[in-house]
């Protein structure tokens, strides 16, 4: 029986504590959070802490799942390591460039501790179907995608939670908070992205430091081009798009639909992803899927997970991006460097 535990009572807890409900061979030990009001909803079910050290030195869980404000990802993640303790982590793996590289060292460093990051959209049945026919060669090379995320934030988000509008604790604002999935989805499906050129800003006034809504052209190694687009300035919560365009056919992802855009005009449903209901329904119902992935790790010893490693580039991807942005210029994304720079 693997013991976990959950560091943050955010609102994305609430879904790794689902997910864990459902697992057979998990069991959740133990809660923290700074908020002492917090415990009193856990008080009778587990234990409740409001210091994580206290909780690792006293119920000893074999992973503890990160469910806290991006700045704090990376030292606390290092401190469960250090303990010998597996780490779940919710995007984004770190605020910086610099930051994610350090955890990609911890990674290589500690190779018998499992450092799983929580990019569940990848194991959408859409996903995983689209990543099938792209892998598969039967409608040709890529020749284009774009992923579109229109979606809304009202000012009440922000001031719930005023670090993320605050480049220093989120990194970013609608890219790592909103659409880093997104990104990532389209690095994952397309493969290597060699430059972008990028706008970024805000066309809400809430007065926040993070950008609410961003555009960047990418180019692929493989020639390919693609087109980015997010923002929080929408009148509602959309859903996010993904067109892939092939050779041989193009596909959309949307609504929770993979649908293939037939050439006569019609359109064909290939795959529907399972739906999580309520509010949140935009967090996607993997969740269940990639948490359950990372405990088989665990206990098989396996390496099938979404590693750190997996996760650096959507960081990079947006630091590049913030860049292009802040100096008017293309950046080159150099895959083989080895040492990260500072960044911002």
């Amino acid at each position: 029986m693997k013991r976990a535990a959950i560091i943050g009572l955010g609102d994305i807890s609430q879904i790794h504590i689902n997910a864990l409900s459902h697992l057979e061979g998990v069991r959740l030990c133990a809660v923290c959070d700074i908020d002492a009001s917090k415990g009193e909803k856990w008080e009778k079910k587990l234990p409740f802490y409001t210091d994580f050290r206290e909780l690792i030195a006293r119920e000893k869980p074999d992973c503890v799942h990160l469910c806290l404000p991006h700045y704090l990802h990376f030292s606390i993640a290092k401190e469960a390591v250090l303990r010998g303790i597996h780490v779940f982590c919710e995007k984004p793996v770190a605020i910086s460039e610099k930051e994610a590289g350090e955890f990609l060292k911890m990674e290589e460093n500690y190779p018998q501790i499992h450092m799983g990051i929580c990019l569940q959209n990848r194991l959408n049945e859409s996903v995983e179907e689209l990543k099938r026919i792209i892998d598969e060669g039967k409608y040709g090379s890529l020749k284009g995608i774009r992923g579109f995320v229109p979606w809304m934030r009202r000012k009440e988000y922000y001031e719930a939670s005023p670090w993320r509008g605050e480049w220093a604790l989120a990194g970013s604002g609608a890219l790592m908070n909103q659409s880093i999935h997104t990104l990532d989805l389209m690095y994952f499906l397309g493969g290597d992205i060699i430059s972008l050129r990028a706008m970024a800003g805000q066309l809400l006034d809430y007065g926040i430091e993070t950008e609410d809504t961003v555009a960047a052209a990418l180019l692929f190694r493989n020639g390919m081009h693609g087109l980015f687009v997010a923002t929080n300035a929408n009148y509602e919560n959309e859903s996010v798009s993904l067109r892939v365009s092939m050779e041989k056919g193009d596909f959309l992802i949307q609504d929770n639909c993979l649908t293939e855009l037939c050439r006569d005009g019609s359109r064909s449903v290939i795959v529907e992803d399972r739906r999580m209901p309520g509010s949140k329904f935009y967090y996607g119902a993997s969740h269940e899927k990639v948490i359950a992935q990372f405990y088989r790790s665990l206990e098989e010893e396996a390496q099938e997970y979404i590693h750190v490693k997996d996760a650096v580039m959507s960081v990079r991807l947006i630091e590049a991006i913030l860049n292009s942005s802040r100096f008017s210029t293309t950046v080159r994304m150099d895959h083989e460097r080895k040492n990260y720079p500072t960044g911002k």
